[in-house]
């Protein structure tokens, strides 16, 4: 039976893809040495992981997709193609060989096998991603399930969504998971005077996008962030990177998010703000007061977001794809947003989450991300593809850190028949020191930091003032809220 799976997994492998397909403008800077870039996601399960079950799991459904069944494979001036390989599943789902017995703190153990896989680099002889399954009980789970991928796969809202096509859930087995995403948003049929709002709309965007192509221009050419203790180094690749979590209460985001009227986006940009203030001016001299606040105010401080291009999550594709071998969009379909970092040293902790709308309603307007796209796409055509590494990687050197937020099951999920109690991902690569990556599952949000520990040497205090930041500013709009209701 499990012969028969494989030849009919090879046969729909030839009907959906080519002998030898070439990477896309993206996932080809992906693979470059100087913007190598992986992902590591972690399953937490509320029972004992099975491991026959979930290799059974991946022959039915991982590896009916064409791009986890195909290598890569080097070719002249560096171009990286997708070749079709021969392998078994059993290679890529690894069961370690550890004594559970005498590990006294199962989560420093989690946290140093996580980080020890970041820093190891993938085997590009074979299909490029692998399953580490380890049955340990920690303070969030019962077992784990550590994926490693690469990131020329596929982009992370590709990836979630697939993870979410394999998976069910709880409450009905044989129902997909749903998330905010992929609900249907009814549009207003207020259509009063929509050619002038129209008009002015695309005024906006015109003038938006041309500010924000021209920081773009000066950011490539000299603009750099301010030197400060989040600085990364410049060089080729970080072989020292950290991971670590932290769970929060997606009910307290949504709290501030409502009583300030804002996104949840909003709201954890805010956070981050906050929180690596406190951070920075912790590391600044305790007793210069008032040239410590001035010299925060001095800072500029940007991240990079690999901003997502496609219109919705297709996990009902990719389920049927994977069930009936249909084609589904898959890939790299991704531009890059810098948005600036308010580091100051705020009395009103709302401030921040203010700064951090005004800044996301700008980023909204612009189209740099779709411009950054079809600008690589196009300069790979005309320059090649090292003009654009070095270009994007100028982007990465010239700010401080990288920030996502993607979003999870908002129900109960198994994973192959495992129940599970949280999902997080995190995407590495650049030279810039901290990438922050916010996932959230069911009533809770996942803030995974991954950072240059020769330049972070204390990310654990990092993201402790992260969380205090979210408390801080959840008492601040709780005061707000009470002071609405007395009026």
């Amino acid at each position: 039976m499990s012969m028969k799976m494989e030849k009919d997994t090879a046969r729909e492998d030839q009907e959906t893809t080519s002998a030898v397909e070439p990477l896309s403008p993206i996932s080809q800077l992906f693979v470059s040495p100087t913007l190598y870039c992986i992902i590591i996601f972690t399953l937490g399960f509320q029972t004992r992981c099975n491991p026959s079950s979930i290799v059974e799991g991946i022959k039915r459904t991982w590896i009916k997709f064409p791009r986890f069944s195909c290598k890569l494979e080097m070719k002249k001036k560096g171009k990286a193609v997708w070749v079709p390989a021969t392998y078994r599943v059993e290679d890529h789902v690894i069961v370690p060989d550890i004594d559970y017995s005498n590990i006294e703190n199962p989560d420093q153990f989690i946290e140093d096998y996580t980080s020890n896989l970041a820093n190891t680099p993938m085997d590009i002889s074979k299909p490029l991603w692998e399953f580490h399954i380890l049955n340990i009980k920690t303070s969030n789970a019962e077992s784990l399930c550590i994926g490693k991928l690469h990131h020329s796969l596929g982009d992370g809202m590709s990836l979630m969504s697939l993870l979410l096509a394999i998976s069910r859930k709880t409450s009905n087995p044989e129902a997909l998971p749903t998330t905010a995403a992929t609900r249907k948003h009814v549009d207003s049929n207020d259509k009063d005077w929509w050619l002038v709002r129209r008009f002015w709309f695309m005024i906006r965007v015109i003038f938006t996008t041309v500010v924000e192509l021209f920081k773009y221009i000066l950011t490539l050419c000299f603009m750099r962030d301010s030197l400060t203790p989040l600085t990364g180094k410049t060089r080729d690749k970080i072989l020292s990177r950290k991971i670590i979590q932290r769970f929060i209460s997606l009910d307290d985001v949504k709290m501030v998010k409502n009583t300030m009227e804002m996104k949840i986006n909003d709201v954890l940009l805010g956070m981050t703000q906050a929180g690596l203030s406190r951070y920075l001016s912790r590391k600044y001299d305790e007793d210069m007061v008032v040239e410590k606040k001035k010299l925060l105010e001095k800072i500029r401080l940007r991240g990079t977001v690999i901003v997502n291009l496609r219109e919705t999550a297709k996990i009902e594709d990719l389920a049927t794809m994977m069930a009936k071998g249909s084609k589904s969009r898959w890939g790299n379909f991704v531009g890059l947003v810098m948005f600036p970092i308010w580091v100051r040293s705020e009395d009103d902790p709302l401030e921040y989450i203010r700064r951090a709308k005004s800044t996301m309603d700008v980023k909204k307007l612009s189209l740099e991300s779709l411009l950054c796209y079809q600008g690589i796409k196009l300069a790979m055509k005309m320059f090649g593809e090292k003009v654009v590494e070095t270009l994007v990687r100028r982007i990465f050197d010239h700010t401080t850190l990288a920030f996502s937020n993607v979003v999870g099951p908002d129900e109960e999920t198994s994973f192959f028949g495992h129940p599970m109690s949280y999902v997080t991902a995190s995407a590495l690569g650049g030279s810039q020191a901290l990438i922050i990556h916010f996932v959230s599952y069911v009533d809770k949000i996942i803030i995974n930091l991954a950072v240059d520990t020769t330049v972070i040497p204390d990310p654990h205090i990092l993201c402790d003032d992260l969380v205090e930041a979210l408390n801080v500013i959840k008492h601040a709009a709780l005061e707000k809220g009470d002071r609405k209701m007395e009026v």
